[in-house]
C-alpha cells in the first residue's frame, strides 16, 4: 500500500553531546560460580500491579535488582544516555563475566517469561547476536538468542544507526520464550552468562513470569490460512498473499478468519475490511516479516487508507506481530495496525519491533484497542491521528517505545470524544507517556505512567504540532478529563530547551491553551523534575482537585506562560526546591486556591534565571530508599507501610448488618466477584474494617463485582476513621460514587492521610438496589 501524504514531521531535535564507548569484544569461556548474593536496588515504585489503575496484566514482574545476582547493580541513575536511564525504576545489574547470574524466585506459577535486556552495540552500528543460558533450579533449560539489533540510535531526531555520532539511547530490548512446563511458586528462574565471547556484557532489566493458557481452537465455520489457502506455517515462505486471499474470502462469504498456531513470514500489509483476523492466542500465532529488497514495505495489519474509503467492522484478536524495524524513517508504513478502521476492534494483540505498534489515520470512528500489548517501538505506541473520533485505548500494556506512548494528535481534522483509560505506559525513549496534541472531550483516566526519559512528561496536553489550531477546530477544547491517573519518576531534561519537562505538563505553542482541564484524584510520584509544568503562548482553564505530589526533583509548579489554574486538596511534599513553585510571569498566571491544599504554594514564588539540579526521589525518599511511616512513629512501632499494599485484605470486619449469604467479611477476601450485601431498605449501613495499627490511609478503592449483569448504580456514603473504635472522625464527607461495569465498576476516594486503625464506610444510598453493597475494600497509604 501506498502511505498517505500526510506524514508525521516532528521538531524534536536533540543537541545533547553524550559520548558512550562501545565495549570492545572479550573471549572468556571459563565458568566461574560465585556465592549468592542480592543486588539490594533502591526500593522504587513499581508501575505494575497498581490496583484500580492501569492495564490489568496477565504476568507477574521481577525487577532484576532486587533478584539474586553475583552481578553489578548499575543506578539509580536517570541522566539522559546513562545505560540505568533507560531501565525500569531507573536500575538493572549487569552480568560482564561466565558464571554471572541474575535469579529470580516465582511468586505465582508461570510457563512462559519475557525479559527485557541490553547488549552493547556492535562498531558497524548493526547490532550483535548472542545468547544467555536459561536455568531452572540450577538445571539447564535451554539458551535463548538475545540481540542489539532493536536498539542503539544515535545523533538528532529522527536518528540514525551511527555509532560514530553523538547521543546513544534505546538501549534495551524485550525477547519472551516459554518454559515447556508450569513451574510452581518458589521456582527459581536464572538468566546466566556462560561466555562473553559474543557480547562482553549483559545487562538484565527485569523479567516478566505468566502462565500462558492454551491455544485457541479454530471458531466454528471459520477459514483456516493453512488448510484452506496454503500459508506456511513454519516461516520459511512468503505467505502475505495466501493471508490476503483468505482475508477477503473471510469479507465475502462473512466468515471469520483463522491464523493457527505458528510463525508466518508476511512481507508487506494485509489489509483487511469488514472481516474478524483471530489466532490461537498471542504466544501461538505470530506474524512477522520484511521485504528483503524493499525495506519500506513489512509486516503489518492494515485498514484502508481514508482516502480510499477506510474499513470498517473488523476485528483483530489474539495474535501477535513481531516486526523487523531497526531504524526509524517516519515516512515508511511499517507499523503494526494502520489504516483507517472504523467500528472496529483490536483485542489482545501482542505488538514488537515495528516502527508504531498502530498509527490510525483518520477519519475514523469507534475504534478500540484493548488488552494488548505494545512493546520495543521505534516511534509511538498507538497514534489517533486526523480526524479519530469516539475511539478507545484500554487496558494495554506499553514500554519501550521510541516516541509518544499512546498519542492522539488532531491535524487539519477534530480528533472528539476519543479515552485512553486504565492503561500502563512505561519507559517512552522520547517524547511522553500519554499525550494529546489538541482535541475536544478528550478522557485520559484510570492510567500508570512511568519513567520517562527525555523530551517529554508524564502527562501532556497541548496545542501543538502541524494542524493543531482552533481556526479548523482541532485545538483543545470541550473538556479533557484527566482523573485516576498515577505518574511515577514522569518528565525528564528536554535537551533543546535544557531544563526540566514538568510530569504533567501543557503547552500553547500554536494558539492558547483554553478549554476546560480537569486533573483530579491523581497520584504525580518522585517526578524527575517539576510535577506541573506550563510553558509556550497561555494556558488557561485548568483545575486540580484532589492531587496528591509526593517527590519532586525541582518544583511542584513550574510557570513559564501566563494562564489560570485552580487548586483543591492538592498536597505536596518532599519537593527539592525550599521554595515550591518557579514562576517568572508574576501575575501573567493567576492561582486560585480552594481548601485542602499544602506544600505546593509560595509567595513570592522563585524566578531564579538559573534552573537547579534535581534531587531525585524513591517514594519520597531523597536519593532512594523505603519511605517512612506517615505519620512517623516514635518510637517506630512497624515497618514502613508499602503504598501499593491493600491493607484492609483479609482484616478483621465488622458490619450493621447483612443479609443472606453477604457477609461483610467478602469485602475484603481480595475476590471482586464475593459481596457484602447489608440489610435491605435499611439505610443507613456501615462496615468496619480494622486495620490492626494506625496507618496514614490516602486512598480508598471500592468495588462492585465486575460482571456485566451489575448495571451501572451510584452510592452515595462517607468515609469514617478511628484509633480506638469509638471516637470516629469524617475522613470524607458524605458524596455519590458511580460504579459502572464499563469502566472496571470501582470508585476511588482519596483521604488526607490521617492516621486511622478503624477504617468506616457508611452508606446511605444506592440508585441500583435499596441496600449497601461493596465487593472490596481496598485501602492504601499511596
Amino acid at each position: 500500500m501506498t502511505a498517505p501524504p500526510n506524514g508525521r514531521s516532528l521538531r524534536r531535535t536533540l543537541a545533547a553531546t553524550v559520548s558512550m564507548a562501545l565495549a570492545a569484544a572479550g573471549t572468556l569461556v571459563a565458568v566461574v560460580l560465585a556465592p549468592e548474593a542480592h543486588a539490594a536496588g533502591v526500593p522504587a515504585p513499581s508501575p505494575v500491579g497498581i490496583s484500580g489503575r492501569g492495564a490489568t496484566v496477565p504476568f507477574k514482574e521481577q525487577e532484576a535488582e532486587y533478584a539474586a545476582t553475583n552481578g553489578t547493580l548499575i543506578g539509580p541513575d536517570r541522566l539522559y544516555g546513562h545505560l540505568p536511564s533507560e531501565a525500569s525504576g531507573r536500575q538493572a545489574v549487569t552480568l560482564d563475566a561466565p558464571g554471572e547470574y541474575v535469579e529470580f524466585t516465582l511468586t505465582a506459577p508461570a510457563n512462559a517469561m519475557s525479559f527485557r535486556y541490553s547488549l552493547p552495540d556492535n562498531a558497524a552500528g548493526t547490532g550483535r547476536d548472542a545468547s544467555i543460558d536459561l536455568k531452572v533450579n540450577g538445571n539447564q533449560l535451554k539458551s535463548v538468542p538475545v540481540t542489539s539489533k532493536y536498539g542503539w540510535y544515535y545523533g538528532g531526531y529522527p536518528f540514525n544507526n551511527n555509532p560514530g555520532d553523538s547521543n546513544p539511547h534505546h538501549f534495551y530490548d524485550e525477547t519472551r520464550t516459554l518454559l515447556g512446563s508450569t513451574l510452581p511458586v518458589g521456582t527459581k528462574v536464572r538468566l546466566q552468562v556462560s561466555s562473553t565471547s559474543a557480547s562482553p556484557t549483559f545487562t538484565i532489566d527485569l523479567a516478566d513470569f505468566e502462565q500462558v493458557g492454551a491455544s485457541i481452537a479454530k471458531p466454528s465455520g471459520a477459514l483456516d490460512v493453512v488448510s484452506d489457502f496454503g500459508a506456511d506455517p513454519t516461516g520459511a515462505a512468503d505467505s502475505t498473499a495466501k493471508i490476503q486471499a483468505a482475508v477477503d474470502a473471510g469479507k465475502a462469504q462473512g466468515k471469520a478468519v483463522y491464523i493457527p498456531q505458528g510463525t508466518f513470514q508476511v512481507r508487506d500489509h494485509i489489509v483487511v475490511d469488514q472481516v474478524t483476523l483471530a489466532g490461537a492466542g498471542p504466544w501461538y500465532s505470530v506474524l512477522t516479516g520484511r521485504d528483503p529488497v524493499n525495506r519500506a514495505k513489512a509486516v503489518g495489519v492494515y485498514g484502508k487508507y481514508a482516502n480510499q474509503g477506510g474499513s470498517k467492522n473488523v476485528t483483530l484478536k489474539d495474535f501477535a506481530i513481531l516486526g523487523d524495524i531497526r531504524e526509524r524513517v517516519d515516512e515508511d508504513q511499517v507499523n503494526a495496525i494502520g489504516g483507517a478502521l472504523s467500528n472496529s476492534t483490536v483485542d489482545n494483540v501482542w505488538m514488537q519491533h515495528t516502527k508504531c505498534g498502530a498509527w490510525m489515520d483518520g477519519p475514523m470512528d469507534n475504534f478500540t484497542i484493548k488488552n494488548s500489548r505494545i512493546l520495543d517501538q521505534t516511534a509511538d505506541g498507538v497514534n489517533f491521528h486526523m480526524g479519530v473520533t469516539n475511539s478507545t485505548v484500554t487496558n494495554t500494556f506499553v514500554r519501550n517505545t521510541g516516541d509518544d506512548g499512546l498519542a492522539m494528535w488532531a491535524e487539519n481534522i477534530p480528533n472528539v470524544k476519543n479515552k485512553v483509560t486504565y492503561n500502563t505506559v512505561v519507559l517512552p525513549i522520547l517524547a511522553n507517556n500519554i499525550v494529546t496534541y489538541g482535541g475536544k472531550d478528550i478522557t485520559i483516566s484510570d492510567n500508570v505512567m512511568a519513567d520517562t526519559i527525555t523530551n517529554g512528561g508524564g502527562l501532556h496536553v497541548a496545542n501543538r504540532y502541524p494542524g493543531v489550531n482552533s481556526g479548523q477546530g482541532t485545538a483543545v477544547s470541550g473538556t479533557t478529563t484527566a482523573a485516576r491517573n498515577t505518574l511515577i519518576r514522569a518528565g525528564n531534561n528536554d535537551y533543546n530547551w535544557q531544563f526540566g519537562v514538568g510530569a504533567v505538563w501543557f503547552s500553547g505553542l500554536n494558539e492558547p491553551l483554553d478549554a476546560t482541564v480537569n486533573i483530579t484524584d491523581t497520584e504525580i510520584l518522585d517526578s524527575s523534575y517539576a510535577a506541573i509544568m506550563n510553558i509556550e503562548g497561555a494556558t488557561k482553564g485548568l483545575h486540580f482537585e484532589n492531587v496528591r505530589i509526593d517527590g519532586a526533583g525541582t518544583y511542584a509548579l513550574q510557570i513559564q506562560a501566563p494562564g489560570n489554574a485552580s487548586f483543591t486538596n492538592v498536597t505536596a511534599t518532599h519537593i527539592a526546591q525550599s521554595n515550591p513553585i518557579h514562576n517568572c510571569v508574576g501575575s501573567g498566571f493567576v492561582i486560585t486556591r480552594g481548601t485542602g491544599n499544602s506544600g505546593w504554594y509560595a509567595d513570592p514564588p522563585a524566578c531564579t534565571g538559573n534552573w537547579p539540579a534535581p534531587q531525585w526521589t524513591n517514594g519520597g525518599v531523597p536519593g532512594g530508599g523505603t519511605p517512612p511511616t506517615d505519620p512517623p512513629t516514635d518510637p517506630p512501632t512497624d515497618p514502613p507501610t508499602d503504598p501499593t499494599v491493600n491493607l484492609a485484605k483479609n482484616r478483621p470486619v465488622t458490619e450493621t448488618s447483612h443479609t443472606d449469604v453477604y457477609p461483610a467479611t467478602k469485602a475484603v477476601d481480595g475476590d471482586a466477584n464475593t459481596y457484602w450485601e447489608s440489610a435491605n431498605n435499611a439505610f443507613p449501613q456501615s462496615v468496619t474494617v480494622d486495620l490492626g495499627a494506625a496507618k496514614a490511609v490516602k486512598r480508598l478503592v471500592l468495588k462492585l463485582p465486575p460482571a456485566a449483569a451489575w448495571a451501572t448504580r451510584t452510592q452515595t456514603l462517607s468515609v469514617l476513621g478511628s484509633t480506638d473504635n469509638s471516637t470516629f472522625t469524617t475522613l470524607k464527607p458524605s458524596a455519590g460514587y458511580t460504579f459502572n461495569p464499563s469502566s472496571g465498576n470501582t470508585a476511588t476516594i482519596t483521604l488526607p492521610g490521617t492516621a486511622t486503625r478503624y477504617l468506616r464506610v457508611t452508606v446511605t444510598g444506592n440508585t441500583g438496589w435499596p441496600a449497601a453493597q461493596l465487593s472490596e475494600l481496598e485501602a492504601y497509604t499511596g
